[in-house]
């Protein structure tokens, strides 16, 4: 009989787990803070599938699951993450350990019975990109909701929320259809900088909060937020924001103003939710101090918002510009990998896969939590 190998930090907590009746597989728990009670006899090779029902806050405990996890070659099978914390960071920490699928430890102990049989004998193929077309279609919409967006801001007034959702809706849609290389090849066509930058960044996160797991609340929220994210540039010069080339001193400090700006015509209308008003101001931000507007830290920034940072920076070094050659997806990931102490260190290892995935010919498949 194949087994089931369930990585633990409670034996205790796990018997539910352990007592449950998976038919085919034999149960083997493994308590990762205990090394003499692990089973030492397990073939690796009869291993159908790996259970970790470990909370990830601790790096200990994180380092010991991934030794496990290598020994049990879970690379090649399916390995299911019960979260025991829903949030961006622990759905990273999860998918940079290479979890299949996540469920969430308030969810009902039966559902993991009903997921294995979902993911061992049969996992679900990669589905084909869309063709070209339908993707085009899709960014073209965004781009036209996208256009009304700023031609609101430019007039002085507040975004629309219909076309916002719009926009959402168009950017999510596409990435049902097609990897995020078909959406990245369409976008940079455009010729707005400022156009095809928030298109790409608003496909990077939604496509990263995917893979990550995240429910689809967080992913259009996410989405929305990333579309948005540099509304105050309808209120820059366009002398400044088209300029062909590095700005002077005197020039970047007025471009550093967008953050403060679009959250401020965000923030005049009113009705936004806080997310999203934390995106438009905080995108900038950096974790030791160093970014704008306001110098946040750590502990002040919102996951949420750290992601768009990632995407923003990400999108910024791959973007197409006449007087400027992108950026191939391996060195832009190196420089946002070399930002140490500025960007979220889990979440840009996380990214790693969807950074491999706008490389071409490197389509990934985009993960989908089964966490609420």
């Amino acid at each position: 009989m194949r087994s089931v190998v369930l990585l633990t930090n409670s034996p205790a907590r796990s018997q539910r787990l352990n007592d449950l009746s998976f038919g085919r597989w034999q149960i083997i728990v493994v308590d990762v803070l205990d090394p003499d009670l692990a089973p030492t006899a397990i073939d690796p090779a009869s291993v159908a599938a790996v259970i970790s029902d470990v909370p990830l806050a601790n790096s200990v405990e994180v380092g010991s699951v991934r030794r496990y996890l290598t020994r049990f070659g879970a690379g090649d099978r399916p390995y299911l993450c019960i979260l025991h914390e829903e949030s961006p960071r622990a759905h990273a920490q999860a998918h940079a350990l290479g979890a299949s699928r996540v469920i969430s430890a308030r969810d009902p102990f039966e559902r993991i019975a009903a997921l294995l049989a979902e993911i061992v004998p049969s996992p679900k193929p990669v589905a084909e990109p869309a063709p070209a077309p339908a993707v085009a279609t899709a960014a073209a919409g965004a781009a036209q909701s996208l256009t009304r967006l700023f031609d609101l801001g430019r007039a002085g007034q507040a975004p629309n929320p219909a076309l916002l959702a719009e926009g959402a809706t168009l950017v999510l849609g596409a990435l049902d259809q097609a990897d995020i290389r078909g959406w990245l090849d369409v976008v940079w066509r455009f010729d707005d900088a400022t156009h095809q930058h928030c298109l790409l960044v608003a496909g990077l996160a939604a496509g990263f909060g995917r893979h990550l797991g995240l429910n689809m609340a967080d992913c259009r929220a996410l989405t929305e937020a990333a579309l948005l994210h540099d509304l105050g540039k309808a209120q820059i010069p366009h002398a400044i924001l088209n300029k062909p080339g590095r700005l002077d001193p005197a020039e970047q400090a007025v471009m550093r103003t967008h953050p403060a700006l679009g959250h401020a015509m965000l923030l005049e209308q009113g009705g936004f939710p806080e997310i999203m008003l934390a995106v438009v101001r905080s995108h900038h931000e950096a974790l030791d101090g160093s970014g704008y507007p306001d110098g946040l830290e750590g502990p002040d920034i919102p996951d949420l918002v750290r992601l768009v940072t990632i995407c923003d920076i990400y999108g910024a070094l791959i973007e197409r510009r006449p007087y400027k050659a992108p950026l191939d997806p391996g060195e832009a990931y190196g420089i946002l990998a070399g930002m140490v102490g500025k960007v979220d260190r889990d979440l840009v290892r996380a990214f790693g896969a969807l950074a491999t995935a706008s490389g071409p010919g490197h389509p990934v498949p985009v993960r989908r939590s089964d966490a609420a």
